[in-house]
């Protein structure tokens, strides 16, 4: 049998210098379980200096397969250091399986030279790094991408004018919108805000450093997202992060100061495939239903992986079944082998029966049924009466409604038990009667909903959940979208509430969750429409839900 471009080498090569990968790299390794037998022993040579589109110095790190050979390439750029846990994932793993790896730190991070910023220079780094490729004698012209989190963002900013030598990019839990990883519907992304600033300030620091100034922000996160005003009040533990001010007080997609940052137009126009993976729990994965979207229109060979999974999990529990989906598309697309891809380009996990479902795209144009809301509390598939009376709840800024897990970027994020939150007065639930037979539930939510409020001011949370025969409330997805209600009757609202594939098991209940925020997951909405960065001064708001309201459920009907 013909030997692939990912085995040892059809064609003979130079001599491979010597060099083992850290030690660390290579203990953590030893740790993993399910993945797939080393191929070949690792060398390294860490400390290359690229020149960055204006000169900076960019400190990369070179993994390679131990074997005389021609092998594909992978580029890796990350801002969040090159040492644990992205050596060992992606320089050890990838060098293991027949790949070249150039693992480099992101301008101003990890040693390199120059000023980071979030978005700025991604595209001109990424040029140069390949343009420093062409010049190295092991690089046969294929190259790769991969990478989560920003790491999936600098590979939209290279595939903006994608190199001739660019096969295959494989994004995962990646985001190509940093407006949309800071502000929902109008409302600021706390939490979000924070782990970034967190993640971008001290990852590349190295591990003590990193885990010091996240045990910081633990122990004083009420004080600084309780601040008046928030504007400035994680200074104290982060230190100065003039771009993480930036972002939180610049709300509005069409301000100029976010000209350049959004990277949708790449999907749009692309042709190189792209593999995509996330978790329904992962904080940006509406972003990757998006660049799916984007690229199914565009004609663009893609896959889409959806786990049980958070930002985090998915690589940690998710890493086998990521890595093995991951190696699969870039054999197929960096070294003609496509034995390993699956025969559907979708594959989704079904929470509730914890199945995984493949289909032909996403979502699966499944029909819609509305549910729709009581005064007396019940969520039913019957139109009440118009005279049925609006339920209301009060909603205090200086007592805000607490997020429960959910769709987030840090360790708290993943499906729990809602019953003390429901429980609390500023919560409303509508429920449905208990099912006979179970309901898949797949593609997007969202509630519809017609919403006056006394201040003219507030945010509407929307959450979907699962009870189940015991009464536990398990959230399922949500949403939140900032309302500006001018006092002359019900204003008409859709909260968008993301997407999932869910079965509700028979004897099981729908919950429509609403409140006035999840905090401090988003910044409290102040009641008085100051910006939430800025506002000084809270006013609590009463939020009424009118007739007519209802949670709108993406049903399947290939269901059994």
């Amino acid at each position: 049998m013909t030997p692939h471009a990912c085995d040892v080498a059809s064609r003979p090569g130079r001599a491979v210098p010597a060099g083992k990968p850290p030690l660390a790299s290579r203990m953590m390794r030893a740790t993993w379980r399910g993945l797939p037998a080393r191929r070949h022993e690792v060398g390294w040579e860490p400390g290359l200096v690229v020149p960055a589109a204006d000169g900076s110095p960019l400190v990369t790190d070179h993994y390679f397969p131990r074997a005389e050979g021609d092998f594909p390439t992978l580029l890796v750029r990350s801002p969040y250091g090159r040492g644990l846990p992205w050596s060992p994932m992606y320089g050890v793993l990838f060098a293991e399986q027949g790949f070249h790896v150039v693992l480099q730190s992101c301008r101003g991070t990890g040693g390199s030279g120059g000023r980071f910023h979030l978005w700025r220079n991604e595209p001109a780094d990424g040029q140069a790094t390949v343009s420093w490729l062409r010049e190295q004698s092991w690089f046969n012209g294929t190259l790769g991408t991969v990478g989560p989190s920003y790491l999936g963002y600098v590979q939209w900013a290279l595939a903006l004018d994608p190199p001739p030598e660019l096969k295959a990019m494989v994004v995962q839990v990646g985001l190509h919108d940093p407006h949309a990883l800071f502000h929902e519907g109008g409302a600021l992304r706390l939490e979000n805000a924070l782990a970034v600033g967190l993640g971008m300030t001290y990852q590349h620091r190295g591990l003590t450093p990193f885990v010091r100034a996240t045990l910081r922000l633990h122990r004083r996160l009420r004080e600084i997202t309780t601040a008046r005003p928030l504007r400035g009040a994680y200074v104290p533990v982060l230190g100065e992060v003039p771009w993480l001010d930036d972002m939180m007080t610049h709300p509005d997609a069409d301000d100029p100061y976010w000209h350049g940052a959004v990277l949708a137009e790449a999907a749009e126009r692309l042709t190189v495939p792209v593999a995509l993976t996330t978790g329904w729990y992962d904080g940006l994965v509406d972003q990757t239903f998006q660049q799916y979207g984007r690229l199914r229109r565009a004609g663009c060979e893609s896959a889409l992986l959806v786990g049980p999974w958070t930002h985090t999990s998915a690589l940690q529990q998710g890493w086998p079944v990521v890595f093995a989906e991951s190696l699969a598309w870039l054999r197929a697309h960096l070294c003609d082998d496509r034995g390993g891809l699956r025969p559907s380009p979708v594959r989704v996990h079904v929470g509730g029966d914890g199945t995984w479902r493949d289909l032909d795209g996403w979502p699966a144009n499944p029909g819609t049924t509305a549910w729709f809301t009581s005064a007396d509390g019940t969520l039913t598939e019957r139109a009440p009466a118009d005279s049925a009376p609006p339920v209301s709840l009060r909603y205090d800024p200086a007592d805000p409604t607490p997020s429960l897990g959910g769709p987030l970027l840090s360790r708290d994020a993943g499906p729990l038990d809602n019953r003390a939150l429901e429980a609390r007065d500023d919560v409303l639930t509508f429920t449905g009667s208990s099912l006979t037979a179970p309901l898949d539930v797949l593609g997007p939510v969202s509630a519809r909903l017609r919403i006056s409020t006394d201040t003219g001011y507030a945010d509407v949370f929307a959450r979907l959940c699962d009870v189940d025969a015991r009464g536990r409330s398990t959230n399922v997805c949500d949403g939140l979208t900032s309302v500006h209600t001018s006092g002359d009757g019900p204003s008409e609202v859709t909260v968008p509430m993301s997407s999932t594939a869910y079965r509700f098991e028979a004897g099981h209940r729908v919950r429509l969750q609403i409140s006035g925020g999840a905090h401090p997951r988003y910044a409290r909405n102040p009641g008085t429409g100051e910006p939430p960065a800025d506002a000084t001064t809270l006013r609590p708001v009463r939020i009424t839900v009118h007739t007519g309201s209802a949670l709108s459920l993406p049903s399947d009907p290939g269901a059994v």
